[in-house]
């Protein structure tokens, strides 16, 4: 009986307008967008190479520490998943890749936009009549009447619909993948292919959501037309509000002080206050160093090409010399921690309060499948909130190298000549630590994406099951 079932119902979808009209909307919609997202990324990427050369030449030929970590600070190149998933790593670096501002207003539709809203939309579309339409025109009367147990024509019907449904959509997407897999310059590996397994599961698990919501839906009414409008308004609520508004309710229940207002701060602290306890610590360092050695008299008057006659010629001015540089530099060095102290009182602060509103936001999204899905096909491409965590650990790991790398050259540049402008002075920095993107491992991902896919995975149960339940009180007269 089930394969009977099954069979009609994957017949008369196959017969159906609104499986032609999906499948030909998926057919276009899916290899386009493959494609277009396919040669951004290689545009992308030749920029971005393009980016690296000029920086090359601008180290190779002028570099000063006063500059250099702003022209060298890390970014994270255009990854082959871009051309399936545009994430929250598209719009990284765009200031450097992009000026045209119509992207950013109109922007491309991905995989995730495919899977999460015509998807959705699909499976309401295919499953609101599956009950409520049969009892109109009185096949599932009929059926019932035939013997055939409603737990059968349930999971057969659902069976169906979600074969007619999610095949069209790997089809679609095999397509779109040809041109990936075919195209060596986007270098697609073994390990996106790994993702990719894992993103159509969570797809299908999304699909399942939604087809059983739509079938829940339409055994809780006596007409098809009631149950779409129910289904459109379920799914608006579900689709655009909830993850819409989450940020806004986060915000409410757990407020976060401004950026601007913390940054004016911080800036306030780190510039002008520094400044100023800067130079008084260093004129009561200097005072003191020139009090104990008198060959230091004038020193404050003199020319940099006197200082530097003198230290060749007097080798306890260049001692003294020395000493009172020392004592600047340090007092400068305890200006800069003591303010950075009190900046980073108020950074940690504003960054607890900001992890404790995002987290509440993130938790009430779930309540939306739409969201749950984007956390998951993000974290799995490498193109979501985890991969910026992991690109901030790297910026991170790469800024201590860096710092040592810089406090190391100084210390050379210093002993070659006193009277060096550390900062100003253009100096070789070809052997300095550069920063390298790799992404995370498929395991963290996965791990990542397994809280969102099981809580699909529930959602979908649950839908299911309070179908089954309403299907076997439905009447079919």
């Amino acid at each position: 009986m089930f394969r009977a079932v099954l069979a009609k119902e994957i017949r008369n979808h196959l017969l159906s307008f609104r499986f032609m009209a999906v499948f030909v909307m998926l057919m276009v919609v899916i290899p386009v967008t493959v494609l277009i997202l396919s040669t951004d990324t290689l545009r992308k990427r030749e920029e971005y190479s393009r980016r690296q050369a000029e920086i090359q030449a601008y180290l190779g030929q002028y570099a000063h520490f006063n500059r250099l970590f702003a022209v060298i600070s890390p970014s994270q190149p255009p990854i082959a998943m871009l051309t399936l998933a545009r994430g929250l790593a598209d719009d990284a670096n765009i200031n450097a890749f992009n000026n045209d501002p119509l992207p950013v207003m109109f922007p491309l539709i991905d995989l995730v936009f495919v899977a999460t809203i015509l998807l959705s939309l699909a499976a309401l579309v295919f499953s609101y009549d599956a009950v409520s339409g049969e009892r109109e025109d009185g096949t599932l009367k009929l059926a019932l009447a035939n013997g055939v147990p409603r737990s059968t024509v349930l999971a057969g019907k659902f069976a169906g619909g979600a074969i007619v449904l999610f095949v069209p959509f790997l089809i679609a997407l095999s397509l779109g993948l040809i041109y990936v897999l075919l195209n060596p310059r986007i270098g697609w590996s073994a390990v996106d292919g790994g993702a990719l397994g894992l993103l159509l599961a969570g797809s299908a698990v999304y699909t399942m959501v939604f087809y059983g919501l739509g079938f829940l839906i339409s055994a809780r009414h006596a007409s098809s037309a009631s149950s779409i409008m129910t289904s459109l308004v379920v799914w608006v609520v579900l689709v655009l509000v909830v993850p819409n508004l989450s940020p806004y309710l986060a915000e409410l229940v757990n407020p976060a002080p401004s950026r601007i207002r913390i940054g004016r701060e911080v800036d306030r602290m780190t510039d002008v206050e520094r400044d100023e306890l800067g130079r008084k610590l260093s004129a009561e360092r200097r005072a003191a160093v020139i009090r104990d050695h008198p060959a230091l008299a004038d020193v404050e008057r003199m020319s940099e090409s006197d200082i530097k006659a003198t230290i060749a010629r007097d080798p306890e001015f260049a001692w003294a010399y020395a000493l009172f540089r020392s004592a600047s530099e340090a007092a400068w060095k305890e200006a800069n921690v003591i303010q950075g102290q009190k900046a980073q009182v108020l950074r940690e602060e504003l960054g607890r309060k900001e992890e404790a509103q995002t987290r509440l936001a993130l938790n009430l999204s779930l309540a939306s499948p739409l969201a749950g899905f984007t956390y998951l096909a993000t974290d799995l491409t490498s193109t979501g909130m985890l991969n910026q965590r992991h690109f901030t650990g790297l910026a991170r790991a790469w800024a201590r190298n860096y710092s040592e790398y810089v406090q190391k050259k100084m210390a050379e540049m210093r002993q070659a000549d006193p009277t060096v402008d550390l900062w100003n002075t253009a100096v070789d920095v070809s052997d300095m630590p550069r920063f390298v993107y790799k992404e995370a491992p498929l395991a963290d991902r996965l791990r990542a994406a397994l809280v969102p896919f099981l809580i699909l995975s529930g959602m979908a149960l649950v839908f299911i099951a309070l179908a089954y339940v309403s299907f076997v009180r439905y009447d079919v007269r």
